[in-house]
């Protein structure tokens, strides 16, 4: 499926964030082509009233002036050099940054404000920006997390259908890793009879920690209404022996997430998986902001 891109201005760049890990989020794009069909934004598309099923993706939303808002946003005497997640509802290095390349100058005009960045993509693109993302390392905290569900290309090519191989997003992390930058592997979502294997999820972390990850998380899948409805087409068209698992797993009309019973044996597992991997920071160069100069303290 071919994206058609819609180069529309935005009137603000960094998104206030609640309930999560971080405060601030930046989306260069809005809509995605990798069409993961797991991806929790359908749920937000269906709200919208915008298509949150096969169609999704197939029209992506460019923020033409995104550097430009961001800069001067960063540049407010009230910004406070917050961590900015970047990528929490579209991909940053989805195939429209190969021509637009937002994402690098927000990643350019984030390093020269010594702002904290978090990314996360499935995007093996991200290599082709090292020099900006290195340079934003010596100034603030930057961490990358490439996503990876499942090594199993057949699986993945009904999930992700419009991200590259799980390959090419471990050479990823190589590549980051060895230029100083702090890569780690989000093996995520975690798929319920899918991908929950204890021998598949340790496995990725593996094949991560080989690539020199330097952290690794998880989390289990989220089927919120609008995501639910096409998973579940999709669910029923490959591997509908299933089918019947997710609907009791995700009833209509619930929140999305699993029930507190359903999820423990499957956080348990994670929990031994990541134990085993023993996935640390092993990078040979490690890009790091100088430490805050020190008080000196005039004598009585």
């Amino acid at each position: 499926m071919r994206a058609t891109y819609r180069e529309e201005p935005c009137r603000t760049a960094l998104n206030r964030v609640t309930g999560m890990g971080f405060r601030w989020s930046l989306n260069p794009y809005m809509g995605c082509a990798h069409r993961c069909a797991f991806c929790y934004v359908r749920g937000f598309e269906r709200r919208a009233d915008r298509p949150s099923d096969e169609r999704y993706g197939s029209s992506v939303r460019v923020k033409v002036n995104v550097v430009e808002v961001l800069r001067s946003e960063l540049a407010r005497r009230g910004w406070r050099r917050e961590t900015v997640a970047i990528g929490a509802a579209t991909d940053p290095y989805q195939p429209a940054e190969g021509r637009y390349r937002l994402t690098r100058g927000c990643l350019r005009v984030l390093g020269e404000a010594h702002t904290p960045i978090s990314l996360i993509t499935r995007g093996p693109l991200v290599v082709r920006d090292v020099d900006v993302l290195a340079d934003a390392a010596r100034r603030a905290d930057v961490q990358v997390s490439i996503s990876i569900a499942t090594l199993d290309p057949a699986l993945g090519r009904w999930l992700e259908p419009g991200v590259a191989p799980p390959r090419q997003r471990l050479r990823a992390i190589r590549t980051l890793t060895e230029a100083g930058i702090a890569a780690g592997v989000a093996l995520a979502p975690v798929l319920p009879g899918l991908t929950d294997a204890p021998r598949d999820l340790a496995a990725v972390l593996a094949a991560a920690r080989d690539a020199g990850a330097t952290h690794a998380w998880t989390n289990i899948l989220n089927l919120r209404p609008g995501t639910r409805e096409h998973f579940l087409e999709v669910l029923e068209h490959e591997w509908p022996e299933e089918l019947e698992r997710y609907r009791r797993l995700y009833p209509a009309g619930a929140s999305g997430y699993l029930r507190r019973a359903d999820a423990a044996p499957i956080e348990a597992r994670l929990s031994a998986v990541r134990r085993g991997a023993r996935i640390a920071d092993r990078r040979r160069i490690v890009l790091s902001p100088p430490p805050p100069p020190e008080q000196q303290l005039l004598p009585i």
